[in-house]
């Protein structure tokens, strides 16, 4: 493109994210005349930083756990050892992978129709690239995504001591000891996986609820396992971080009173803020709210009635992958279709963190209900007993359910428990299909599966309902510890 030009077209993509590569395949379903605008490097949050290399690291440390957990069986495997470098090398080698995965697929479409510049808005509807050159478009997808939330001093106080999860899979070695600063999805996967690998980790957590858990009983629960694996401090204010001539000091006060603990690196894992800066969006002519993120509908994406959509983190609903997808395709089809603008019911919620045992949200959650006034009952089961839990040494966590009250239809459930990515799917599924606690209950249960503990739930919420028995202890048709 000539330099200080101007480019015109139907739908310009700004992000070339999980969310704007989505939004670019759908758009194209209605014009062909869309630009994907991204100065790279290309590869999603989930392929170079997030979902797919953390679960390398976990899965890296899943191994080194079973090792230990072996003599409970009564076989020895002998002393663990953990090579850190094999280990980061594998991780970056498979994140290398998959995001050449993604890289190839943007390398696939047409190349007059990525540009790889930055972009910022001008005026309504106009944007300018880093060469002069502009482009007004017809229809604009914001998809820039989220970055880490990093407090205000800390970079400078810490230099390259501070990490986020961008930092995590460059390692060539493991480090010997890390604090990990918040206690959400990210916090608790890498610092459990890190410590399970021979790291000294101590995780910080403000309040007394972890991995995104609103049921009280459950984040009571998820505290105690946790825990009791690694140490973990709720309730505590971070007073104070500073340098030192081997790391980093942390500087807290808690129950316990004021303490302070030195590690070789502090991990910031307190969230993440959408990536606004450098769009110039007071030009854009947009209503904002109070964080300056343009108010959109989550049915639709779109901003007011304007011809611009928001998709993926920026949009700052739930930061998920599939969330992240979902919207590009409804921002892409809706910008692309514009101004037959057409609502796309969304999926029921579905949220999971794959610590051990792994923590997850289906459907609506305990506060959300609150939150929504509605009148719900609930059910519950102790993995502790559960019989195939117990089998596989990995009898410990908790799981309620909950049923809306006179209708018995089943609204969602928390849990921290063994499998319970495979639950959640299971649970979320029946929220989305609408389900009654009774269907789920007519449906078949297997012996001897964790899904079990479910029905064990299951029954003690019909009953909570008043439409279903006194559950039966030891049922004939459980089997044996169900």
């Amino acid at each position: 493109m000539p330099q200080h030009s101007v480019q015109h077209v139907d739908v310009a993509i700004i992000g070339a994210g999980t969310a704007g590569m989505g939004a670019f395949r759908s758009a194209r379903q209605h014009s062909e005349d869309v630009v994907l605008i991204d100065p790279g490097p290309f590869g999603t949050t989930c392929a170079r930083v997030g979902c797919m290399p953390s679960k390398l690291l976990i899965a890296a440390a899943e191994a080194a756990h079973a090792v230990g957990r072996a003599p409970g069986f009564g076989v020895s495997a002998g002393p663990i050892k953990v090579d850190g470098r094999a280990v980061m090398a594998r991780v970056r080698a498979e994140r290398d992978r998959f995001v050449g995965f993604v890289t190839e697929t943007v390398d696939a479409w047409p190349a007059e129709r990525i540009i790889r510049q930055r972009a910022r808005f001008i005026a309504p509807m106009t944007l300018g690239l880093d060469d002069g050159s502009q482009i007004r478009a017809g229809r604009i997808v914001i998809a820039t995504g989220s970055r880490p939330r990093i407090p205000a001093g800390w970079r400078a106080l810490l230099g390259d001591r501070l990490l986020t999860n961008d930092d995590v899979f460059e390692w060539r070695d493991l480090p010997s000891s890390v604090a990990v600063v918040g206690g959400g999805v990210i916090g608790l996967e890498l610092g459990q996986a890190l410590s399970r690998l021979g790291v000294r980790v101590r995780l910080f957590q403000r309040s007394q609820r972890l991995g995104g858990l609103t049921d009280p009983a459950i984040a009571q629960a998820a505290a105690s396992v946790l825990s009791a694996e690694f140490p973990i401090s709720l309730d505590t204010v971070i007073d104070a971080v500073s340098a030192t001539e081997y790391g980093v000091r942390v500087r807290y006060h808690n129950a316990s009173g004021e303490q302070q603990e030195d590690f070789e690196y502090l991990l910031c894992a307190i969230g993440r803020v959408p990536n606004l800066d450098g769009l110039d969006l007071e030009r854009a002519g947009l209503p904002a709210g109070p964080d300056g993120v343009p108010v959109t509908d989550a049915d639709t994406c779109q901003v007011g009635q304007t011809p611009v959509f928001l998709a993926g983190d920026i949009a700052s609903r739930r930061l998920l992958l599939h969330e992240a997808a979902d919207d590009g395709r409804i921002a892409g089809d809706n910008a692309g279709r514009f101004p037959d603008v057409r609502v796309r019911p969304r999926r029921a919620a579905l949220n999971i963190v794959f610590s051990d045992p792994q923590i997850a949200v289906a459907g609506r959650g305990h506060a959300d209900l609150r939150a929504a006034g509605i009148e719900f009952a609930e059910g519950a089961v102790d993995f502790g007993d559960q019989g195939r839990a117990r089998v596989m040494l990995r009898n410990a966590g908790r799981l309620h359910v909950y049923g809306e009250r006179h209708t018995g239809l089943f609204l969602g459930a928390e849990m921290i428990a063994p499998d319970a990515e495979h639950l959640a799917h299971l649970l979320a599924w029946a929220v989305h299909n609408r389900m009654t606690v009774q269907q789920m209950l007519d449906a078949p249960f297997y012996h001897p599966v964790v899904e079990e503990g479910v029905r064990t739930a299951l029954r003690a919420l019909n009953r909570a309902l008043n439409m279903g028995p006194v559950p039966v202890e030891h049922c004939l048709d459980c089997g044996p510890g169900a």
